[in-house]
């Protein structure tokens, strides 16, 4: 919300300075973003007459300007060459005398300082300035001309009203009522105590009978509808300096008389509003939903299909208007038009909140009515842009329609001052609750200990017995609040020994080269449906962008975009991981506080690696990054617990370079190199490899348990065992190390051989695994026989389970 501090306090004026008016408007919840002049700096610009304007002797786009500036040109008009297409006698613009100082050309320059100084042969003494040289906008096309009726002589810093400061607002959904000049001059007459100017909107005489038939069809969609006919309007007629100037200094550029004056008002009392043209209407309006398969080419030249979930105003052949949001191009007003229809309505905030966003398009009606605008007092400002209409454009107003179908009831709400004592933390009496809700204009009924207010129709955030107490505390003044330390008792809570922090696990995924990375939970269904394989995602209901309409039940998708990212910006080398909730469906699932009956949201932890495996060095060749660097990463964020990696398959992963891991016979999440099918799709040049745990399974450890040192030395037996190509090498290990003596304490593969031809030991289909058992007891010294008695009863155990025997 942006506006003229000068307009501001033509409704409140309260004696405090910009800068404390600027304070008490933050300190109330009206958070002041920025405050800036509304002009930067000149010194000796004043309004300049052109007595006369003739050609320049020795250049065709030049002028020879005699200026008259009051007092300033004692001696008569002065000379001055110009080259702006709009000079000519009679026109007053900004007149720089020599000495003048104006805005310099780039930020932090210096001023440009007029001198007197000759322009192809001719003596010019001054400078008559557009709108750009004086910073007040981009417009260099010819001068700035201004009122006929600015004095000649006089400053232009007043004339213009420079000497203004634009605020700017940064509201929160729940203040829609500040979202007018009208509704902030009311926060400033309650904070301050300073008074408020009540606007007198005086009913406008209607000259002639016709009317506009209206049929309202859907009272869920539109709860009053306001409209008059205005025939014979000028059109083409000029918007005044006045509303020029103070639209611009709110953000909004001039359109035409018509549209500037709708604009106008809605920046006055926040109620956005749209003109038609009358003679483009077919036969009547008809508020209604759309209907599949309509169409309709809006304002801003976007054509757009609409469906039974959006509001439209249609006439008898086609949609008009997108309902509370946007104007239809086929009924809009143009220079050609001449008889007009005003329109003011209430649009109930949830059949236009998220409509526009639908369309990638955002406008000021829309961001105003999905969070509420008064309906009490849609007649009230069509009169007043009805009469603006008529001083501008001249015209014949007729009746004033208005039909009220279902208007939001205000439901009272209760509040108990020592509740509210107690929630805001210092005393507080009945009387002053009382003296804000009075401030603040709200109606209220006063009992022992409680007041029960009733909702004004521009409060749409007044629900509970929180907004009241949020009232008061900010109108009594959040600087009152009393500075004291907290009274609750403040209790170490110990770390369980046996799990470690999520801030520990992020070191420790850092410590192995990886950054973090923080993404939405809301991502694309794409990503959904092929790197999760979830064909039925969780929906947001109201997406902050089109594209981010699902939540994500897996952070591959989300680690592969922020890898996209960084190729585009020619990274050679990225490894980076996120620790982030995921939200997937389970029908089991409880309601409970931190969830929802039928959703599970755990908290994952996934990395991914591209790249070179390290940094380049002289010392070793590069390679590539693959499956096993991955899988080393998980072992060494689980150690010392040992995972088990068992082949299986993902939606994302590559069919045969994917791992399932294990963790104390518990799946846990998944390692592997992206499916090739992806890596084409998402247009990597080559496949990263990631992995994704369950969180909770990595902050577990176990605790360290004091053991004494080996009195005997270990013995270790290098064996060869053939085994068929389908066995793998966990499991067999595990058979090994499933020694009854408990002499095998591990089991260790330190080569794999297969021959290109089959042989005698090896035949087709077959592999070679050469293995080192480790053997200790710790009573007593191993002999050669219990060794291989021990070495033989593993091997028997591995030739029964997986046919394996020992190589020759």
């Amino acid at each position: 919300m942006q506006f003229p501090e000068s307009w501001l306090r033509e409704f409140c004026n309260p004696p405090l300075s910009t800068q404390a008016l600027a304070e008490a408007l933050t300190m109330a919840g009206l958070e002041v973003e920025d405050l800036r002049p509304a002009a930067p700096p000149c010194r000796r610009v004043v309004v300049g007459e052109i007595v006369d304007a003739l050609p320049h002797p020795n250049a065709d786009k030049l002028r020879v300007c005699r200026v008259n500036a009051g007092a300033h040109t004692p001696d008569g008009p002065v000379q001055v060459v110009c080259g702006a297409p709009n000079a000519r006698a009679g026109l007053r613009a900004p007149f720089a005398l020599v000495g003048a100082e104006l805005p310099p050309a780039e930020a932090g320059g210096a001023p440009l300082v007029i001198k007197a100084s000759p322009l192809r042969g001719v003596e010019s003494f001054g400078m008559l300035c557009s709108a750009r040289e004086l910073k007040l906008s981009d417009d260099h096309g010819g001068l700035l001309e201004l009122p006929a009726d600015a004095a000649p002589g006089a400053d232009i810093r007043d004339v213009l009203r420079l000497d203004d400061t634009i605020f700017t607002l940064k509201l929160t959904p729940n203040l829609a009522h500040a979202l007018s000049v009208y509704g902030v001059a009311r926060e400033v007459a309650a904070l301050t105590g300073a008074p408020l100017l009540e606007p007198l909107i005086e009913p406008v005489v209607p000259l002639h009978d016709a009317r506009l038939p209206v049929q309202v069809d859907a009272p869920d969609l539109c709860g009053r509808f306001s409209g008059r006919v205005i025939r014979n309007v000028d059109t083409q007629a000029r918007t005044p300096a006045w509303m020029v100037e103070r639209l611009a200094r709110c953000g909004q550029r001039p359109v035409s008389a018509l549209v500037d004056i709708s604009n106008y008002v809605m920046f006055e009392f926040g109620r956005p509003s749209h003109i038609f043209d009358l003679d483009k209407i077919h036969e009547r309006l008809v508020v209604r939903w759309g209907r599949a398969g309509e169409t309709l080419k809006l304002l801003n030249g976007n054509t757009i299909e609409v469906d039974g979930a959006v509001g439209v105003i249609a006439d008898a052949q086609a949609v008009e208007s997108l309902a509370g949001i946007m104007g239809g191009d086929a009924t809009a007003v143009s220079d050609a038009t001449r008889h007009v229809y005003v329109e003011a309505a209430f649009w109930w905030p949830d059949a236009v909140a998220g409509r526009s966003r639908r369309y990638n398009f955002a406008t000021d009606a829309g961001h105003r009515f999905e969070r509420g605008v008064d309906p009490a007092l849609t007649v009230e400002h069509i009169e007043r842009i009805t009469r603006l209409i008529v001083e501008i454009c001249g015209g014949e107003p007729g009746p004033m329609d208005d039909q009220v179908l279902a208007l939001p009831e205000a439901q009272p709400v209760t509040l108990r001052v020592e509740r509210a004592a107690k929630v805001i933390g210092m005393p507080l009496a009945q009387a002053q609750c009382a003296d804000v809700f009075r401030r603040l204009g709200l109606q209220f009924r006063e009992e022992p200990g409680l007041i029960h207010v009733v909702p004004p129709s521009w409060r749409f955030d007044l629900k509970i017995e929180e907004d009241l107490i949020e009232e008061v505390v900010r109108i009594v003044g959040y600087g009152r609040l009393p500075d004291l330390p907290p009274l609750a008792p403040i209790r170490a809570q110990p770390q369980p020994e046996s799990e470690r922090s999520a801030h520990a696990v992020r070191l420790a995924v850092a410590a192995l080269g990886y950054q973090e990375t923080i993404n939405y939970s809301f991502v694309e269904e794409r990503w959904e449906r092929e790197l999760a394989g979830n064909a039925d995602p969780i929906r947001v209901l109201n997406p902050i962008a089109a594209p981010l309409a699902v939540m994500r039940s897996s952070l591959v998708g989300s680690l592969v975009q922020v890898l996209r990212h960084n190729l585009d910006r020619h990274a050679a080398r990225v490894r980076v991981f996120e620790v982030g909730r995921v939200f997937r469906r389970d029908p089991m699932a409880p309601d409970t506080a931190s969830s929802v009956a039928g959703l599970v949201q755990p908290t994952r932890i996934a990395a991914l690696a591209y790249g070179p495996a390290d940094e380049p060095q002289w010392g070793q060749r590069e390679r590539a990054v693959d499956f096993f660097d991955a899988k080393g990463d998980v072992e060494a964020l689980l150690a010392p617990r040992r995972p088990r990696f068992v082949a299986a398959e993902h939606p994302a992963l590559h069919p045969g370079r994917c791992a399932r891991i294990e963790l104390d016979g518990r799946p846990i999440g998944h390692v592997g190199e992206l499916h090739p099918q992806w890596r084409q799709a998402y247009e990597l040049p080559h496949a990263p490899v990631l992995f994704e745990l369950d969180l909770d399974a990595v902050l577990g450890r176990d605790l360290p348990l004091a053991a004494p040192v080996p009195r005997h030395q270990a013995s270790r037996r290098d064996i060869a065992l053939v085994v068929r190509d389908g066995i793998g090498h966990d499991a067999l290990a595990e058979v090994l190390g499933r020694d009854p003596s408990g002499l095998v304490r591990s089991v260790l593969l330190f080569d794999v051989y297969r021959p290109p031809q089959p042989t005698a030991d090896i035949g087709a289909g077959e592999r070679s695994l050469a293995l080192r058992l480790e053997l200790l007891d710790d009573a007593a010294n191993l002999t050669d026989a219990r060794i291989d008695a021990a070495v033989a009863a593993a091997v028997q155990r591995a030739q029964a389970t997986f046919g394996a025997r020992l190589r020759g």
